[in-house]
């Protein structure tokens, strides 16, 4: 029999819809049960491709005798993390607080008025290693609420205060400077290994997308080839690395080292956001650079996204997981589809190819991973190999690849990580003259406007199947769905994707901006939670307050308009207050800060779409690495309006009836030119 979650969207709430545990949605309706019945909610929060949330659901959620205790004693709630970003991060925050660490699943035992008491993560069938059993946690809590009730609401209580009281309150004061920014780059390079390419210490190691997205601006504003340098080590690592799949391309989640000498080894996830960003990254490094390398990984990885994550409806899922069922033991394995032995290379591509694919990717007789097996790599100290040789290795083993049995796939598609991904496709495909891969862009933002938004402009987190979902848009969502149509805009010189951007930085204004000038996760007429969040700090993902702040920066650029340009300012103060502190946990804050140093600078490129020395200004144009610059083209637009699509057209004239092109600051325009080398040298270094 399936529970209550069997008409959800959320293809993690799916996976437990045929639990015998009587679970519920994020509803007024589970908290008036629990204050009916006189009993404490359960939340568990987790996400479709997290390893541990498919291992408690296996050991518990699946077990008769723990779910009839759980729907006796208890109302159950079961939350998607990525459909309730605001639920997670109100009571991750409690977790972390109170047990020093956070992650997923996350457990957590609350009153019916919503206020914790008790935490967790994960919670094995049997005690481990000094860690109660899930049962045992159960029995406590129960005792807990029976003996003691008013200790436990004077601890909920008490936790909720704590909450409160660590409100973020004014977004700080000053606008990030040079002089800030310098000195954000300078406690970076305390954290940075040169040796190893990685940022901090510790054995996990996470993809720094958004640090080396400000490290790149920052060395084309300034110059600094420490900034460069570090760019590049940290690419290089990555990709070198088992974070990157050698043979599909793309990214996995994260790599960490088992073992003191060992090698390092990913957890197995496949994520949007993060293959969206690193594709990003690594076209504006062979942006800057030139580098093969940097061209083929982003390349690869926005294959990778178009032929792995690409929804029927023309979106992108939001994740791999990291399991797959093991062609030997019929088992759900974590890492299994990516894994090889020599012997199995030598199956597929011959004894003398095989050996050199073990020799180049690092797969040895004893194993990298688990069972004798090893995760492909490559490391700078193997063979040398002809590129067209690797091409080939790479792709046979790809189609033999593909005869296993996939990860799973969460289907649901994500507003905010699709914005990343469509600014990343559109201009990956303007670099690399990939066409398809700006269709493939247009196609994603389509659906957006189709399914996600409302008449209203109003997002909706989350759609399935071309059904959307329950659950309002965050702040992310409108910050990074407007980015990726601002790329598109430039992209295309399609003027109706400003017009979009322009409906959602105004409804930042209108629903999630405080009169402080900080940002609000959720907006003003939002469910209200035990607090409202709002986090300046990056994640995996840019935070939603940097990443509104980016596209109302970019918005006023295109526009002149005040009001969004000192929305962005005020918003920004916080990364000049936090960006020398704490620069790797406000990444893309000081990325869009560089924007602001630098302007940003407004490019218009007038002349017919049709001509092609108009197409050559404009390819120029979007391969300057100036800052955050915002470029426009098209038809000059007359004062009436008629014409080009883009405010920034606007009385542009075409100099000796030639395609031109304007550089400006602030509006204030360099010598228009028609010849695109001296427009390259008006942007800074460009690879035409």
């Amino acid at each position: 029999m399936s529970n209550r979650l069997a008409q959800s969207t959320s293809p993690y709430l799916l996976q437990h819809a045929d639990n015998p545990v009587d679970w519920r949605t994020w509803e007024p309706e589970a908290f008036e049960e629990a204050r009916r019945r006189n009993v404490p909610v359960f939340l568990s929060v987790g996400y479709s491709s997290c390893h541990w949330c498919h291992v408690m659901a296996h050991e518990s959620f699946e077990d008769e005798l723990t779910a009839t205790y759980m729907n006796e004693y208890f109302v159950n709630v079961k939350v998607d993390r990525e459909e309730r970003p605001d639920v997670d991060a109100v009571y991750m925050e409690a977790v972390q607080a109170a047990t020093g660490h956070g992650g997923w699943p996350m457990s957590v035992f609350m009153t019916a008025e919503g206020e914790p008491f008790y935490f967790g993560t994960y919670f094995p069938p049997e005690p481990r290693h000094g860690t109660a059993s899930f049962m045992q946690v159960l029995e406590g809590v129960r005792s807990a609420w029976v003996g003691r009730r008013e200790e436990v609401a004077e601890v909920a209580r008490k936790i909720t205060r704590d909450l409160a009281d660590r409100a973020l309150g004014a977004a700080g004061s000053g606008l990030p400077t040079a002089e800030s920014q310098g000195n954000a780059l300078l406690q970076l390079t305390r954290d940075y290994d040169p040796a190893s390419g990685w940022f901090g210490g510790g054995d996990t190691k996470f993809p720094p997308s958004m640090v080396v997205e400000f490290l790149l601006r920052h060395h084309a504003r300034t110059g600094s080839e420490g900034a460069r340098e570090m760019a590049e080590g940290s690419c290089e690592a990555m990709v070198r690395s088992s974070l990157f799949d050698q043979v599909g391309g793309g990214f996995h989640r994260y790599v960490l080292r088992a073992k003191s000498d060992g090698p390092l080894v990913p957890h197995f996830e496949k994520m949007l956001y993060d293959n969206a960003l690193l594709c990003r990254v690594y076209a504006h490094l062979w942006r800057a650079t030139g580098s093969d390398l940097a061209r083929r990984v982003a390349v690869e990885t926005a294959d990778f996204m178009v032929r792995e994550l690409r929804t029927q409806e023309g979106g992108f899922a939001s994740a791999l997981d990291a399991d797959s069922e093991d062609p030997q033991s019929g088992a759900h394995v974590e890492g299994v589809y990516y894994a090889w032995t020599p012997a199995q290379l030598r199956e597929v591509l011959g004894e003398e190819d095989g050996d050199l694919a073990a020799a180049c990717f690092g797969v040895t007789e004893e194993g990298t991973f688990e069972h004798g097996m090893s995760v492909l790599q490559l490391p700078a100290q193997g063979p040398d190999i002809d590129a067209e040789r690797l091409a080939g290795i790479r792709g046979r083993l790809l189609a033999e690849r593909g005869k296993r049995p996939a990860p799973g796939r969460d289907d649901k598609i994500v507003a905010a990580w699709n914005g990343l991904a469509i600014a990343a496709l559109a201009e990956c495909g303007a670099f690399f003259d990939r066409p398809d891969l700006v269709e493939r862009a247009t196609e994603a933002a389509d659906l957006l406007v189709r399914v996600h938004m409302d008449g209203r402009a109003r997002l909706a987190r989350t759609s399935k199947d071309g059904r959307v979902g329950v659950n309002a848009g965050v702040l992310e969502d409108y910050g990074d769905v407007a980015e990726g149509f601002l790329a598109l805009a430039a992209v295309t010189g399609e003027g109706v994707w400003l017009e979009f951007a322009g409906f959602l930085v105004d409804l930042i204004l209108d629903r999630f901006t405080a009169e402080d000038g900080s940002l609000y996760d959720t907006a003003h007429d939002a469910e209200r939670l035990i607090r409202r969040p709002q986090d300046p700090t990056d994640t995996a993902a840019p935070s939603g307050w940097t990443a509104a702040a980016g596209a109302l920066l970019s918005y006023a650029a295109h526009t002149g308009s005040q009001a969004h340009r000192t929305a962005a300012e005020r918003a920004l103060a916080v990364v000049h207050a936090l960006g020398p502190r704490a620069p790797r946990f406000i990444g893309h804050g000081l990325a869009v800060a560089e924007a602001l140093v630098d302007g940003p600078r407004e490019i218009a490129v007038v002349g017919h779409l049709e001509d092609p020395a108009r197409e050559e200004l404009h390819r120029v144009a979007l391969l300057g690495t100036a800052p955050g610059a915002v470029v426009a083209t098209g038809l000059p637009r007359a004062a009436d309006g008629s014409g080009g699509e883009f405010p920034l057209l606007a009385e542009r004239t075409l100099v000796h009836d030639l395609p031109t092109a304007y550089v400006c600051r602030h509006f204030v325009c360099a010598r228009p030119t028609t010849d695109p080398v001296e427009l390259a040298e008006q942007l800074g270094t460009v690879r035409p």
